[in-house]
């Protein structure tokens, strides 16, 4: 079993004090800041940029996992890269046949790439471009906002990742993202994701490490 990873998504952040948000991150022990990008376009919301990813590469050291739900994310891969993204996942849904293109657009900037499905977008739009994915994200709800109810039914395409990675020595990690909480990372990581993303269970916590480490080990 790979290493399990916590990506809290800074989209839940207070972004008045960012710097401070950030810091708490790096104390509570978390892996990765997950940075949920969207243009209003690809999906119903507007968040940031590629200036938010270079403020936050300014003040931390973590890896900075940049998701990008835009349309034509192969015009900005580079730049979110320049900016600082350690790691850059595309959706399948907005890069369609430019998919594979994108993803190696990604990894001649410099970084780890990863394909990304919706809940409806079955495995095998992306079967292709596994072999050379960093990262694999599984959407566990639609995207667009925070805090929505985790859909169940995703694990399944969970489950056939890692079954795929395993039958041929892909060494992709699996990311999912939405309505995670201690309630349900259990089964998400037996189901072989070992990347969560996580927004309101991390930040709006009492105890952001406490919360931390029961996503990493219930």
């Amino acid at each position: 079993m790979k290493e399990i990873k916590i990506a809290p998504s800074i989209l839940s952040a207070d972004f008045s004090k960012m710097g401070e948000e950030v810091k708490s991150l790096e104390e509570s022990g978390a892996d990765l800041v997950h940075c949920d990008v969207m243009d209003g376009v690809f999906v119903n919301n507007i968040t940031f940029g590629i200036k938010m990813v270079e403020d936050l590469r300014k003040i931390t050291s973590l890896p900075l996992d940049c998701h990008l739900m835009i349309v034509e994310p192969q015009k900005y891969v580079e730049r979110f890269v320049k900016a600082g993204a350690d790691i850059v996942t595309v959706h399948a849904e907005a890069c369609k046949e430019r998919l594979k293109d994108t993803l190696m657009l990604i990894k001649d900037a410099g970084a780890k790439c990863g394909a990304v499905i919706n809940p409806d977008t079955p495995v095998s739009a992306i079967s292709k471009v596994l072999p050379l994915s960093d990262m694999v994200l599984v959407m566990s709800v639609f995207p667009g906002f925070g805090g929505q109810k985790f859909i169940p039914e995703v694990l399944e395409k969970v489950r056939e990742l890692r079954s795929l990675a395993e039958e041929n020595g892909w060494n992709f990690d699996i990311e999912i993202d939405g309505g995670i909480s201690p309630s349900n990372a259990a089964e998400v990581k037996s189901a072989g994701a070992n990347v969560l993303v996580a927004g309101s269970a991390v930040f709006k916590a009492p105890d952001r490490r406490q919360a931390i480490e029961a996503l990493r080990k219930n």
